[in-house]
């Protein structure tokens, strides 16, 4: 596992590392050590999988309030994902900018979310599968959102008319 700062701070692009043979490969997914040697959170209490059928799905943008904001691994298992990340911690250098990632299941990268951050992603081809494994349990009263086009953030989605939910469009927008 290959460890990479990304312009959002304490968020982290994770390359996994690996070995090919005329077999197929293997890669390590998940090291507590090498995690917890970047003085990252790995108390993992969690872990979800989602599915979007269809090409241009958006699902977010999410996060859960105190004391049961979370840290997030996400990784793209199957297709192609454009993710994103949103800096909600207001004492944070990196306060309300965001970033985005292509994750695939070709290029074996998961990305690491700190508490504190809103996160969401547009599927890029139908027949998508997403991993998360989260530091605290899902409370759906602690759970919010973010309208994904927020002007606040202005977020560049790549696919126009997105599939989305009726909860990810029922979030107000609101100023953080």
């Amino acid at each position: 596992m290959k460890f990479f700062e990304t312009d959002l701070d304490d968020a982290y692009i994770i390359e996994l590392d690996k070995l090919e043979d005329n077999r197929g490969f293997f890669v390590r997914t998940w090291d507590k050590k090498k995690i917890d040697e970047r003085g990252l959170n790995s108390d993992l209490v969690q872990m979800s999988f989602s599915f979007s059928k269809h090409k241009g799905t958006l699902r977010g943008m999410h996060f859960q309030e105190e004391p049961f904001e979370e840290v997030k691994i996400v990784r793209c298992l199957k297709g192609k994902i454009f993710d994103v990340i949103i800096d909600l911690r207001k004492e944070s250098r990196t306060y309300k900018k965001w970033i985005d990632f292509e994750l695939s299941s070709n290029n074996l990268k998961m990305l690491y979310v700190p508490k504190g951050f809103a996160h969401g992603f547009q599927t890029l081809e139908d027949d998508t599968e997403v991993f998360y494994q989260m530091s605290n349990w899902f409370s759906p009263e602690h759970a919010q959102g973010i309208r994904w086009d927020d002007k606040q953030f202005d977020i560049k989605w790549p696919i126009e008319n997105p599939i989305i939910s009726k909860k990810d469009l029922s979030y107000e927008k609101k100023a953080f």
